[in-house]
């Protein structure tokens, strides 16, 4: 589904992402880890198309990434709503804009955004609102469906539940795990999921993959890791999930790792 070969990022010939390679199959659930400033978020932005890269190139669907398109929905950190438009004004955007580009009558289309709205756990009368009138959490359900709602392949979310309050964002991840796993492994959307917490990535994901700088603060960031997770839930043993936890934060990365552009891969059964 995604393809990222030898992609690196310069910004003023300071190098951000390092000889990135990485592939991603469809219905993956990919979790995205590392410090802060490791270059998650602008990896994340070269699938989206929204940046280029310096070096390499970034496929999807075996086509080379040029600009963004409806095959990768994307859910930001700030829920980016529209505030002069309701809730479900702010969800059926995206399909009235198609709509208008191909002449397509928007009616069937309007149709679903209720449904959409319902499968993420708002009600009609929240169709009505505007977003100053709704809670984090309930904002963000509302950038969820905007994206969801486009049918796209590839869902990309970036921190998008670190703004959110601790009981707000357990649910929110049930969510988003819940809605991946209804669509299934083989036909379901394929997730690209960044976050700095570990707890979190272990529990969504079926995979994980860590960035890391170079410790010498000059080739930019490498995959450090890449490992497949066990299918966890946020109410699974405990123990088992420190231990994969563990497994991930335990990851050092040498400089001969990173001028070697070595990619450290475990998996478990």
């Amino acid at each position: 589904m995604i393809r990222i070969e030898s992609a690196t990022v310069e910004y003023n010939s300071r190098r951000i992402l390092n000889a990135i390679d990485l592939e991603i199959e469809a219905g993956e659930f990919v979790c995205l880890v590392g410090q802060t400033g490791c270059g998650k978020s602008t990896l994340l932005r070269l699938i989206l198309a929204e940046e280029q890269p310096t070096h390499g190139r970034v496929l999807v669907q075996d086509r080379v990434r040029s600009r963004p398109d409806p095959t990768c929905g994307y859910v930001p950190q700030k829920y980016a709503l529209f505030p002069d438009k309701t809730v479900l004004e702010n969800v059926t955007f995206g399909l009235e804009c198609a709509c208008r580009k191909l002449a397509k009558p928007l009616q069937k289309f309007r149709k679903n955004a209720a449904e959409f709205l319902a499968h993420v756990g708002l009600n009609e009368n929240d169709g009505k609102k505007y977003p100053h009138q709704l809670s984090g959490g309930m904002q963000q359900r509302v950038a969820i469906a905007q994206a969801l709602i486009l049918n796209p392949p590839i869902l990309l979310m970036d921190e998008a539940f670190s703004a959110l309050d601790p009981g707000t964002r357990t649910g929110m991840q049930r969510l988003i795990k819940h809605l991946w796993r209804e669509g299934g492994r083989e036909s379901g959307t394929t997730i690209v999921f960044v976050t700095h917490n570990t707890r979190e990535a272990v529990c969504l994901g079926t995979r994980v993959v860590a960035l890391a700088k170079d410790p010498h603060g000059e080739n930019g960031s490498s995959i450090a890791l890449d490992v497949a997770v066990p299918h966890l839930d946020f109410d699974s043993d405990d123990h088992e999930v420190r231990e994969v936890i563990r497994e991930v934060e335990s990851i050092h990365v040498s400089p001969v790792q990173f001028s070697n552009h070595e990619l450290l891969q475990t998996s478990r059964a």
